[in-house]
């Protein structure tokens, strides 16, 4: 499969979408283990709800660095990241 995809030049696009959606739901279960709304982490963060609506869209591939951090913060987390082999 993924060598079709990188034939077809669509593996880094299906990639990142995967980690999107992957971000998107690990922010959701921390919410939920927190038991905050959407309200509340828009509050903790000095947001919109909205702006939290589109973070936690998995088709919404735009999320800065400086968010996720303040994200983590409100959700009283730290995140990191890592690079892997190709």
């Amino acid at each position: 499969m993924s060598d079709f995809l990188k034939e077809e030049n669509l593996y880094g696009s299906v990639v990142a979408q995967a980690e999107k959606e992957i971000l998107a739901w690990k922010l959701q279960s921390a919410m939920k283990e927190r038991k905050m709304t959407i309200s509340a982490l828009a509050k903790r963060m000095h947001t919109s709800r909205t702006a939290i609506n589109r973070i936690l869209d998995p088709a919404n591939p735009s999320i800065t660095l400086g968010t996720l951090e303040k994200a983590a913060l409100a959700l009283g987390k730290r995140w990191r990241f890592e690079f892997v082999d190709a």
